[in-house]
């Protein structure tokens, strides 16, 4: 299992071979922005030009082969997951969407998107009902489990088995640079008790650093999914942030990165 760069379109994206339908992790480049978001900012909130953003989204949905139009999210950091159909399908700038930190269908031909910067983002996918999920966990999410949460909405809403899905757990930041306060590994620890030790390494000064992609990993095969049916890139975003939007190493002044899947039959 690994994730791979191929360009499409002239846009770089980032693919999991472990996902078997339409998907995509974008990168900072390919698009067409310009000064402190060059160049695929895909963030409609960051500050950035509406027509090159307008312009961007272009290129990133002929280079998923798509039309333009994507389902979105207003993500804050929690776990409710919504089910998206044809009708949620909207253009960049269009009518806010509803609070939500994972989107899931089964609508042919409609990608669902969300946002990240050092947040970890995750992609799903049921090979059996044709359905998909896509989650942000920044760390608050992921304590909470929004990672198990899409995995059991999937299976409420399109009878997903979880043993039949598989993940790919995409760029963000790791380990080696996400040190923390108190907070986040007293949570690890709490969501999961001796094994969360696993995820958890001193750093310097006597501060923690915690492995936000392990946890949600070790989150989805607690939720049933099966270990070799879960990829995870070791790209660590702030470490890599020439190619990839880090909020912590631009101290917020920055793009969007996106994640994308989408239901094979359009």
């Amino acid at each position: 299992m690994s994730f791979i760069l191929k360009e499409s379109c002239g846009v770089p994206l980032m693919v999991s071979d472990t996902i078997g339908t339409a998907h995509a992790f974008t990168t900072r480049w390919g698009g067409v922005s310009g000064g402190i978001w060059e160049s695929l900012n895909l963030g409609e909130n960051r500050g950035d030009v509406k027509a090159d953003v307008e312009e961007n989204y272009r290129r990133l949905s002929a280079a998923i082969g798509t039309r333009l139009g994507f389902a979105f999210t207003r993500q804050v950091h929690r776990t409710a997951v919504r089910r998206v159909y044809e009708s949620d399908r909207r253009e960049p700038y269009g009518p806010t969407p509803p609070e939500c930190d994972g989107l899931i269908t089964d609508v042919p031909g409609l990608p669902i998107i969300i946002f990240t910067a050092d947040c970890i983002p995750i992609l799903l996918y049921d090979r059996v009902k044709n359905a998909v999920g896509a989650c942000h966990a920044g760390w608050r999410g992921t304590v909470a489990d929004i990672a198990g949460e899409t995995v059991r909405r999937m299976a409420e809403e399109f009878g997903s088995r979880p043993q039949d899905i598989c993940a790919a757990i995409g760029p963000g930041i790791g380990a080696c640079c996400f040190e923390t306060g108190p907070e986040v590994p007293e949570a690890v620890r709490s969501l999961l008790g001796g094994e969360g030790d696993a995820f958890i390494s001193q750093g310097r000064g006597g501060r923690e650093h915690v492995d936000l992609k392990g946890v949600n990993r070790q989150l989805l095969i607690r939720a049933g999914l099966s270990p070799k049916g879960i990829d995870v890139s070791g790209e660590c975003t702030m470490c890599l942030h020439d190619k990839y939007w880090s909020h912590r190493y631009t101290d917020g002044a920055r793009g969007s990165q996106a994640s994308i899947i989408m239901v094979k039959g359009c």
